[in-house]
């Protein structure tokens, strides 16, 4: 076996870890709010979020397209002419390196039952990696650009729209008695559940498909398109979206607390309205092709809706420290990623 086919098979299996891991986490980001309010049983809404997750994992392949250019890894067409920034090998272990760090990172917050983002986690080891490959040169700013402000934007706008969403949902049913209330939107709560769980899928697999796509395509197993079109082979979108399922079917409960019962007091509407207002947001930045944080969209959207009944009714110290593993992630998964390519580097090119 040669080196390069050795180093992307540990490609796919430490991503489809990695994807195991993010779904095993980001659980909590489809049915938190379902099983704090008890219209569905955990185990049956673990389910369910697993199954949608892979469907929606299987739709479209525009955010795994941004996720597969954040870094100059594989040909890349320069003035007509394809001209490569690392060697494969190095650009294989820059893959594993980035993606080994994100797994972690997002596996040891799970275990603290601390919500955070894979995307960041992802993001942060693979940028971490080429940098320490071959410098700034590696990064491609238009891309990371984009991808950096939909993640400062995302908890904001899930935010507004929580916030004014419910509103506008209290004026349309201030005549309804709380028992009709609870009834119709633990029926309609089912379906935003499912919608948060679909554009989950939609979102979080395609990024580790896009980053399996790159390391394939650096690595000589896979030919650019001459046309520039981006392609992800059938067979990575099917391993990454079992990956992704099998991970939320086990249920990140810890995180799963923390989102649904922890942060502020939920009840069918409230959660109806909390995972309609995040799954618009994440179903527009898949359509945008944005890589988007689904965990920190809908912490944003709860914190919104729960800020309509008034500032206290929000555990605001929850919310501070939520907020600080997001801003450790990426430096920690940088510097990880940072640290774990050399020491690869190291060992399998001596």
């Amino acid at each position: 076996m040669t080196m390069l086919m050795f180093l992307i098979i540990v490609v796919i299996v430490v991503a489809l870890a990695f994807d195991f891991v993010n779904g095993w986490n980001d659980s909590a980001n489809a049915i938190a709010t379902v099983v704090a309010t008890r219209v569905m049983s955990p185990g049956v809404a673990v389910m369910m979020a697993a199954v949608l997750n892979l469907g929606g994992a299987m739709v479209g392949t525009k955010v795994a397209n941004t996720m597969s250019k954040i870094i100059r890894v594989g040909p890349q067409l320069v003035n007509g002419e394809y001209i490569e920034y690392v060697s494969q090998e190095s650009a294989l272990i820059i893959v594993v390196a980035g993606l080994t760090s994100a797994a972690i990172w997002a596996a040891a917050m799970t275990l603290l039952g601390m919500p955070i983002s894979g995307s960041h986690s992802l993001f942060g080891g693979v940028v971490g990696a080429g940098v320490a490959a071959a410098g700034a040169k590696m990064l491609v700013g238009a891309e990371i650009k984009k991808t950096l402000l939909a993640m400062l934007f995302a908890p904001t706008l899930g935010f507004i729209v929580a916030y004014f969403f419910y509103v506008a949902l209290i004026w349309l049913t201030v005549k309804w008695r709380p028992s009709t209330m609870n009834r119709w939107f633990g029926k309609f709560q089912i379906l935003s559940a499912g919608g948060m769980a679909f554009a989950h899928g939609t979102n979080d697999a395609q990024k580790v498909m896009g980053i399996i796509t790159m390391a394939l395509v650096a690595g000589g197993f896979q030919t650019p398109d001459p046309s520039g079109k981006f392609h992800v082979e059938l067979w990575v979108k099917i391993v990454c979206a079992l990956a992704i399922s099998v991970g939320t079917a086990v249920g990140g409960w810890g995180v799963i607390k923390t989102l649904g019962h922890h942060l502020t007091k939920l009840g069918p509407p409230e959660g109806f309205a909390a995972e309609t207002s995040a799954a618009l947001v994440l179903w527009l930045a898949a359509f945008l092709g944005v890589p988007t944080s689904t965990t920190h969209t809908i912490t944003g959207s709860i914190l919104g809706m729960g800020a309509t009944r008034g500032m206290s009714s929000v555990r605001w110290g929850l919310g501070e420290k939520i907020l600080l593993a997001w801003v450790f992630t990426f430096p920690s998964t940088i510097a990880m990623g940072g640290g774990l390519y050399w020491v690869l580097a190291k060992v399998l090119r001596p």
